[in-house]
């Protein structure tokens, strides 16, 4: 899942949320700099990633990715996600709602920033100022997210072609969305009262 993803799966809880969004700056036994709260986000960041990857669902939407971008087809698929979490009447009713918990989630992790990895604090500035977390509801920034994706890959030529596959494909990816997201909401829903009660 992407960053949209991980915030609306911390539920509200500021610590679990810091580490929730920094689980792919910190690498190894970085994760026990942190305070607990924080290393347990960052513990169920990695049980979403796992269920995510493993999810049928999830390899069906690959599919559509793979043949242009074979082991990144991933990272394209978790992009998508986050468009159709942000479209989602069931989790946020209203554009407006969608842009109230953007606002907090930022005032949240502002809190923490000090604390948090040099590099995602670079990155939220962006995040924060071209407020990603609502704008992945819109088509444009989906396409710019393709993009960011296949300039950083190591063998990859930017070349648009994620979002020509994205388009053509919508509907489908919609269906795996709408099979996949429940059982996820429900895997972290329990995942995270088993760490909060550890």
């Amino acid at each position: 899942m992407n960053y949209l993803a991980h915030a609306y799966l911390s539920f509200q809880q500021p610590s679990i949320l810091a580490g929730n969004m920094i689980s792919d700056f910190v690498k190894g036994k970085k994760q026990f700099d942190f305070s607990a709260g924080i290393q347990k986000g960052i513990q169920l960041h990695r049980a979403i990633d796992n269920f995510t990857d493993t999810h049928p669902a999830t390899q069906r939407l690959k599919i559509f990715f793979r043949p242009h971008y074979r082991l990144y087809a991933g990272a394209f698929t978790d992009v998508v996600y986050d468009y159709f979490l942000a479209n989602d009447k069931n989790e946020f009713a209203s554009p407006e709602a969608l842009k109230i918990f953007s606002s907090a989630t930022y005032t949240m992790l502002a809190e923490y920033l000090p604390a948090l990895p040099g590099n995602f604090q670079k990155m939220f500035v962006y995040m924060k100022a071209q407020d990603w977390l609502y704008n992945y509801k819109k088509e444009w920034l989906i396409e710019k997210s393709f993009l960011g994706l296949e300039r950083r890959a190591v063998y990859l030529k930017e070349s648009g072609i994620a979002f020509i596959v994205f388009s053509e494909h919508i509907a489908e990816m919609q269906t795996c969305y709408n099979e996949f997201f429940p059982e996820l909401k429900h895997f972290a829903t329990h995942q995270l009262q088993g760490l909060l009660n550890a």
